[in-house]
């Protein structure tokens, strides 16, 4: 999902104009849009399928490093003790 500077920059004044374009944009091109004013970023503009996955992956990589951390300081258990606190 690398930013096309050619492409997906582009001036608030644009988005006033044509916000449908560049919506459908971001769900084609599955790559977020920096609006700028006056020439400076001022937001990010995704598609909201790829916001969710995006959020998605976070939270799962997140998961993954509290276990990794889990791991490393000693803290966790057997299967059995596993199922137990489950209830399975």
């Amino acid at each position: 999902m690398a930013i096309k500077f050619s492409e997906d920059i582009v001036p608030l004044a644009d988005v006033k104009v044509n916000p449908g374009k560049i919506i459908r944009r971001t769900r084609e091109s599955h790559r977020p849009i920096l609006l700028t004013s006056r020439g400076r970023g001022v937001a990010v503009m995704q598609s909201l399928e790829d916001f969710e996955l995006a959020e998605e992956e976070k939270a799962f990589m997140r998961a993954v490093v509290d276990g990794l951390s889990d791991l490393d300081n000693d803290r966790q258990v057997d299967l059995d003790t596993a199922k137990k606190r489950l209830g399975l």
